[in-house]
């Protein structure tokens, strides 16, 4: 094994999407088995771990009253929330994962997209066509923060970084100009073509498919210490 050291940065938002459904939402495991393929891959055999971190946002727990009649909405008990909770808890135990958390505003409610696609002259509004409308705060300006860090401080020589956003692209060009490596994981995403240019290497590793070099876990029980 060389002195190379790599750090893993995974937009959690983009892999819940790619490793999980609406039906069968992705949990700890699920995360787990992707990373492990992650780390497992031929171009970074030689060299170290440093840490893994997850980026995401806390589930919202506050009360507000739908419109038109459509009654009081505690975000903290729908499944959604207990589903988020439970993954951070079990991520935190991870050996040598480290949790960055943002946050989640209520922006107010939107119309479902489908019923605008009314083309009648009238439209009846119901408070099951309502959908709560939530942005996510201060995720991806962790995540610059941490590639800055860990490259100005050459702790590391490669970045990992598991997204398929545009929005990264200045932390990635930012990491390759202080002299680290950046290797994209788009998960078979579409990505754009400035994504590529501002990469080093593109892992190939799609969500449910076997990685070449095939499964090596690193992953185990253990105290969750937050460091830079």
């Amino acid at each position: 094994m060389t002195s190379i050291s790599y750090a893993v940065l995974v937009d959690a938002g983009f892999i819940k999407r790619k490793l999980g459904t609406q039906a069968r939402p992705m949990d700890a495991d699920d995360f787990e088995r992707f990373i492990d393929r992650v780390i497992a891959h031929r171009e970074l055999q030689d060299m170290r771990l440093h840490r893994v971190y997850v980026y995401d946002a806390a589930p919202l727990t506050e009360r507000v009253v739908k419109p038109l009649r459509g009654g009081e909405i505690n975000f903290a008990s729908q499944p959604i929330a207990q589903r988020s909770q439970k993954l951070h808890k079990a991520l935190q135990r991870k050996r040598n994962v480290a949790i960055r958390m943002g946050d989640l505003a209520f922006r107010g409610w939107s119309v479902k997209p489908a019923k605008l696609d009314w083309d009648g002259e009238e439209l009846v509004i119901r408070a099951a066509d309502l959908v709560p409308n939530i942005q996510q705060k201060a995720v991806d300006m962790r995540i610059g923060l941490d590639i800055a860090a860990l490259t100005l401080k050459k702790i590391v020589q490669v970045i990992v970084l598991v997204t398929g956003d545009t929005d990264f692209i200045p932390a990635m060009k930012f990491a390759r100009r202080e002299g680290a490596q950046l290797y994209l994981v788009p998960m078979a995403h579409a990505i754009r073509e400035s994504m590529y240019e501002h990469a080093d290497l593109i892992l190939d590793i799609a969500p449910g498919a076997a990685d070449q070099v095939g499964f090596n876990p690193i992953f185990e029980a253990f105290s969750y210490t937050r460091s830079p």
